[in-house]
């Protein structure tokens, strides 16, 4: 950022600081909002052929960011990259146009390049079913066989991000009927916990050789250190080699598989929206599309034809 005015980089760090804790923004988010807007501000400054000033970023024109996203295509970035810089420099400009009182037009009027959103990729209940009991037999220590089986069933069972999964304590067990978990952006929402789950947990702490402190992780490494997501992914990978599964069947994917058999089952997008944390009612509407057939039965019923 050494290109930046300084001036620009402490307006991006406030701003940073108001979306980390105004707007709750995860850890991620913040370090992505950072690089993104780092690399809007450095451009500028090449393109002007000096370090711009809070004045000179209110007179960023068309022209500019015509440039600006010209040159990000043009580093290998694709169309939906670039549509999430151009969402945080939008955003950041917002702020920046509120807090010094000019029009950020130019900006605000910039479209995102058009992209196909990627649906998500769930698996079948059979495939999940699969996954699930080959993930706990192919290691050759029985412990660890059990807690990757409880996780996974975690994130089929619960809808938990594998992050979620790994943040609970040793005082979150044994697993009651109903947890609150926080999410993204500190968000909480309240997750039932299926029986299986709990059953799945309980035979994991039983097995592991590790003390588990309140305070401490809940799923632990083979050293007893805490359980990193890569190690769950690399399991995965192996199981769905085993099951000749396709490369989309990953941790995630069983997030997905949730939401999506729960749609299959009659569950309705509001509930499942407030299940996996989502904010916003949409990124739930891509599980629609999963399964057009099963809604095109419900319409069909309730709009019987004459």
């Amino acid at each position: 950022m050494s290109l930046i005015s300084p001036a620009a980089r402490d307006a991006l760090e406030t701003w940073l600081d108001h979306q980390r804790a105004l707007k709750g923004a995860a850890a991620n988010t913040i370090i992505a909002y950072a690089g993104d807007l780092g690399e809007f501000l450095a451009f500028i400054t090449t393109h002007k052929g000096s370090p711009q000033g809070l004045g000179a970023l209110s007179h960023i024109t068309v022209s500019d960011m015509r440039a600006w996203m010209a040159y990000t295509r043009s580093s290998d970035v694709g169309p939906r990259s670039l549509a999430r810089k151009l969402s945080a420099v939008k955003s950041f400009y917002r702020w920046l146009a509120s807090r010094e009182g000019f029009e950020p037009t130019a900006v605000l009027s910039t479209r995102a390049p058009k992209y196909t959103r990627k649906l998500p990729r769930p698996l079948a209940v059979d495939a999940a079913h699969d996954l699930v009991e080959t993930i706990g037999m192919q290691s050759a220590t029985t412990w660890v066989g059990l807690r990757d089986i409880a996780v996974l069933t975690l994130l089929w069972g619960c809808g938990l991000r594998i992050s979620e999964a790994l943040g609970l304590r040793g005082g979150d067990a044994p697993l009651p009927q109903v947890m609150r978990i926080t999410g993204k952006g500190n968000k909480e929402r309240i997750v039932p916990v299926v029986g299986a789950a709990q059953q799945a947990v309980e035979a994991y702490i039983a097995a592991c050789p590790h003390i588990l402190q309140d305070d401490q992780p809940l799923f632990r490494a083979v050293r007893g250190g805490a359980l990193a997501p890569r190690a769950i992914q690399k399991a995965m990978e192996t199981a769905r080699m085993q099951l000749g599964l396709p490369a989309t069947a990953t941790p995630h994917a069983m997030r997905h598989s949730f939401a999506t058999h729960l749609l299959n089952a009659g569950g309705d997008l509001r509930s499942i929206q407030e299940l996996l944390g989502h904010a916003s009612l949409s990124t739930t509407q891509a599980y629609t599309a999963v399964d057009t057939a099963r809604l095109m039965d419900v319409y069909n019923s309730a709009h019987p034809k004459a």
